[in-house]
């Protein structure tokens, strides 16, 4: 069964990744059940600038998710003894993954399954035979809007709390201010008493 297809020369595609090789290794986690297609895989990730993770079952994928974070999880749909989208929901449930992207692997007739994993909340699919170049322009794009998403979040909650600071200081403050309101009224009321008393000391003396 091929898994990628040509469609540059070898001068352009080298160019290609060159021009398009981020700063940092992406980490990815392949799971597919069929060695060959992990060896191709994790082969032409890894010159495309992958840290590639290789389980065979889904039960392998979350035992090295434990230890090992992840920004992609590629999962191929042809899984038979933790099916890819049980592999995705157990993952997710046990919280092992973050922010991490999952991708699915589907077969060129296996819509239905696509459509499955999808619905189910996978963020992306791919379909074999695939170019490996798309492939890494999907995978990085997924990645930067995690990033992106995950910033933002992290801006969110980070002027939540501040929000819930100044809510804070700002109960402070008005309770100071009551305080000191309150303090003022005794002081009006302990001069108007020492007023009343200097005027009532000096009728008598006349």
């Amino acid at each position: 069964m091929p898994f990628f297809k040509r469609s540059r020369s070898p001068h352009a595609e080298q160019a290609h990744r060159e021009a398009a090789r981020p700063q940092r290794r992406l980490r990815l986690l392949l799971v597919d059940e069929n060695p060959t297609a992990r060896s191709v895989v994790a082969r032409r990730l890894s010159h495309l600038n992958y840290d590639v993770v290789l389980a065979e079952n889904g039960f392998m994928a979350l035992n090295l998710l434990v230890t090992r974070p992840v920004d992609v999880v590629l999962i191929d749909m042809g899984l038979t003894l933790l099916s890819a989208v049980g592999t995705m929901r157990k993952i997710r449930a046990a919280n092992l993954a973050g922010n991490a992207c999952f991708v699915m692997i589907a077969g060129r007739l296996d819509s239905q399954s696509t459509i499955e994993a999808l619905a189910a909340g996978a963020d992306d699919h791919i379909v074999k035979p695939f170019d490996f170049d798309v492939l890494d322009a999907r995978l990085r794009h997924l990645c930067q809007r995690a990033e992106q998403i995950g910033a933002l979040s992290r801006h969110n909650a980070e002027l939540d709390a501040r929000i819930a600071r100044r809510a804070v200081e700002l109960g402070e403050t008005r309770e100071a201010l009551r305080e000191m309101q309150v303090d003022r009224a005794r002081l009006v009321s302990s001069i108007q008493a020492l007023h009343d008393e200097i005027e009532r000391l000096q009728s008598a003396q006349a």
